[in-house]
């Protein structure tokens, strides 16, 4: 009886939250949300694909700095 007590019990804390999400701190956000249209996704997708890229450089600069920066400068000084 007891695995059916704690069943209900996790039902009940499951179903309150779902009643109490639009009411929250958030649910105005919520309410206010919407599904966007092909072009909105399309912009946002482009957007995002750009930023990745340029992190992507940025990244592979550092790494290729790090990489060859230090021997041509130990061959410079003749370390």
């Amino acid at each position: 009886m007891d695995v059916v007590k704690g069943s209900w019990s996790i039902q009940q804390k499951v179903e309150e939250r779902i009643r109490r999400m639009g009411k929250g701190k958030y649910g105005r956000v919520l309410k206010m949300a919407r599904k966007p249209d092909k072009e909105e996704f399309t912009k946002v997708v482009q957007i995002t694909g750009i930023g990745m890229i340029l992190i992507g450089l940025l990244g592979f600069g550092i790494y290729l700095i790090w990489t060859y920066v230090p021997p041509m400068i130990r061959d410079l000084l003749g370390i």
